[in-house]
């Protein structure tokens, strides 16, 4: 339903998190087997529909690397499926840059937030996101799609300073 959605409002992806990884009963074989025999049978549709299915990275225990999400998204093999990368989400396992280079063109659109070890989930340029090499990254893999805030909104001056931060972040560096 969520694909059929996507395309009467006009959009062109749909985020999936493929599940999570809960304990003997649910563990990471588990959902990478069951959640790829459900996202090919909404493939067809996808195609047909021309609306991408999007995986993100989150903190749900399954594919918790580069390497784990790219062999994951290799799996599925299709045009139709890719990652919807969040930057910050991955700091808490390793550098964000390293799972761009890795993923490479597999990532379709990006959510953008911060995170760090001292303060957690934080406002876009104040944590421990090396954005220096995020942006370096992204030129190497010639990234061009669309890039989203993930951050709570506000009013009209919040809104203006998260769209300084993440010009900042991802366009004019510093």
């Amino acid at each position: 339903q969520a694909v059929r959605d996507a395309k009467s409002f006009g959009g062109d992806s749909v985020l999936l998190v493929p599940g999570a990884v809960r304990g003997p009963d649910e563990n990471h074989e588990h959902v990478w087997q069951r959640s790829i025999v459900e996202i090919r049978k909404v493939l067809p549709l996808a195609s047909r529909l021309g609306v991408r299915v999007l995986v993100e990275n989150v903190w749900n225990g399954f594919c918790e690397s580069p390497e784990q999400m790219r062999d994951y998204l290799d799996e599925i093999d299709s045009p139709w499926v890719g990652a919807y990368f969040d930057i910050g989400n991955v700091r808490k396992f390793g550098p964000s840059e390293d799972w761009i280079r890795t993923l490479g063109s597999r990532i379709v659109k990006l959510d953008v937030k911060d995170w760090g070890r001292e303060n957690g989930f934080c406002k876009i340029g104040d944590g421990d996101v090396d954005w220096a090499e995020v942006r370096k990254a992204l030129r190497e893999i010639q990234f061009s799609g669309w890039s989203t805030a993930e951050v709570a909104g506000g009013d009209r001056e919040r809104l203006a300073d998260i769209a300084a931060r993440m010009d900042r972040v991802l366009v004019r560096g510093g």
